[in-house]
């Protein structure tokens, strides 16, 4: 009742600003809890909620995505941004012909206060407009943080979304005791799909908004979760600070949903160990969270697949090369998908959302993956994501999952290294747990042991203390290459020598 007051306060306020309906709405804040009561305003009203102006984003970069959606509202917080020390979003935008109201979170000038919450006897305003009921609206407009460095954005309605959460909600049986954290900012897709889930179990969602004194393992405990949602660098990440502290369990935690990228077998196993479940999940923002393992399932299947489609959704593979061709049976193929949580296509762009169909329908992700013997999905690596040695393809996900295995190894990333005999060769690079410390020639012997072949074996080796991420904790590997051509990192040849 009281986050209802609050929406429909907001609500009337965009309205009486002279927002419209079909209108853009941009959002730039930190984890807070006025981010989910935007994105419920615009669905209310009728307006198109963009909350992709991340934190690491420069001030310039958010003030262009603004522009670039004609957005006539914005709401943000002074301080937010990369560069937020030396440059202000709402200085940036304050020339936006398209801007009719500019909120902020704490006051600043030429900006409108963000409304608090109105008191539980304050009667609900009779200023702003009948809610709009069409739930096949777009509501949502999110941009991909993307393979190609241009994201593009992609269009949600409210039967989209919601789709998605009632299928992940009855599969995993959340309820009213369900305790959600999203470890996401809830300007990815990750933290609306946590949204999603809470409105329809009616559970409590914790928002990753830490105390300073506080750790995010620390956060998880003391908040009684029992879900908590994110990606595998964020699940190796907790299982590192586990280890370090000594702890046999996370707090209350029964399940850890992990999306954005590959689970890594040991990760999984780890969880498992501990009586937590692993949620193992592949999805896009085009297309949410419809690929997962279930509470039931083996732990083969949980550790080495993402499950099958979720309740409305369905998934194929075909061939890379010929998107119009079903891959057969046990081959790699590229992952297509259709059904109900499907993106409503790319925010001004009709050309890349009619190129990313096949002519049978299905949408093309650019992912590759295969089924094992009972339909589940196994991703192999992305389609773009290959290292292509001399016309040799290296599926970089094979190589990243094994170095994981290795006991000084905490994350790890393989990327192409330019080469001008055979196009590109193979590097992996590792960020060492606390203390450790990882040496080239012996990470090859182990991924030999560990049963990489000798075609796939990489010929660069780097060591980091830390990944270049993207908001949602995804290892920018794009960010990798560029730092190698620039010179900013420094890759050691290294070579494997099998041993007679």
């Amino acid at each position: 009742t009281q986050l209802r007051r609050w929406v429909d306060a907001l609500a009337a306020d965009l309205h009486r600003a002279g927002v419209r309906q079909g209108e853009r709405v941009s959002v730039g804040l930190p984890n807070r809890v006025e981010a989910a009561v935007a994105l419920l305003a615009c669905s209310r009203n009728g307006y198109v909620c963009c909350p992709s102006l991340h934190q690491n984003y420069t001030v310039a970069e958010m003030a262009q995505l603004a522009e670039r959606t004609q957005s006539t509202a914005l709401i943000g917080k002074p301080g937010y941004g990369a560069d937020a020390a030396r440059a202000s979003l709402f200085d940036a935008v304050r020339g936006l012909s398209s801007l009719r109201i500019v909120y902020s979170l704490d006051p600043c000038a030429g900006t409108t206060l963000f409304p608090v919450c109105p008191d539980a006897d304050t009667r609900a305003s009779d200023e702003g407009p009948e809610a709009d009921t069409n739930p096949d609206k777009v509501v949502y407009l999110a941009f991909t943080s993307g393979t190609t460095g241009s994201p593009k954005g992609v269009m949600h309605s409210d039967n989209t979304l919601l789709a998605n959460a009632r299928a992940m909600v009855e599969d995993w049986g959340h309820d009213e005791h369900t305790v959600l954290y999203s470890m996401s900012p809830l300007s990815h897709h990750i933290g609306t799909v946590a949204i999603q889930q809470t409105l329809v179990a009616g559970c409590e969602m914790v928002i990753s908004d830490i105390p300073s004194d506080m750790t995010p393992l620390q956060w998880i405990v003391a908040a009684g979760a029992t879900y908590v949602m994110g990606v595998p660098t964020h699940g190796i990440s907790i299982l590192a600070e586990i280890r370090k502290g000594g702890l046999r369990q996370l707090g209350d935690v029964k399940v850890f949903y992990m999306a954005g990228s590959v689970i890594p077998p040991e990760t999984a196993e780890s969880f498992l160990a501990m009586g937590i479940t692993p949620q193992n999940v592949y999805g896009m923002t085009e297309n949410g969270s419809h690929q997962y393992t279930l509470p039931g399932d083996p732990v083969e299947v949980v550790t080495t697949t993402c499950g099958k489609a979720c309740a409305g959704y369905e998934t194929r593979l075909w061939d890379a090369e010929k998107p119009d061709t079903e891959a057969p049976p046990g081959d790699i193929g590229e992952i297509g998908t259709r059904g109900a949580l499907l993106m409503l296509g790319y925010f001004d762009d009709q050309t890349a959302t009619e190129r990313s169909f096949n002519s049978s329908g299905w949408f093309m992700s650019g992912d590759l993956g295969r089924f094992d013997a009972h339909g589940n999905l196994q991703i192999v690596g992305r389609k773009k994501d290959l290292i292509i040695r001399g016309g040799h393809n290296i599926h970089p996900a094979r190589i990243e999952n094994l170095a994981l295995r290795h006991p000084a190894v905490l994350k790890a990333a393989a990327f192409p290294v330019p080469d001008h005999r055979l196009g590109e060769r193979a590097c992996v690079a590792v960020v060492p747990r606390e203390g450790e410390a990882v040496d080239g020639e012996r990470l090859l012997a182990h991924l030999d042991a560990m049963g990489l072949s000798k075609y796939d074996m990489p010929e660069y080796f780097l060591s980091l203390e830390s990944f270049p991420l993207t908001a949602s904790g995804k290892i920018l590997k794009r960010e990798l290459v560029e730092w190698t051509k620039i010179g900013k990192v420094k890759p050691v040849p290294v070579r494997w020598t099998a041993k007679a």
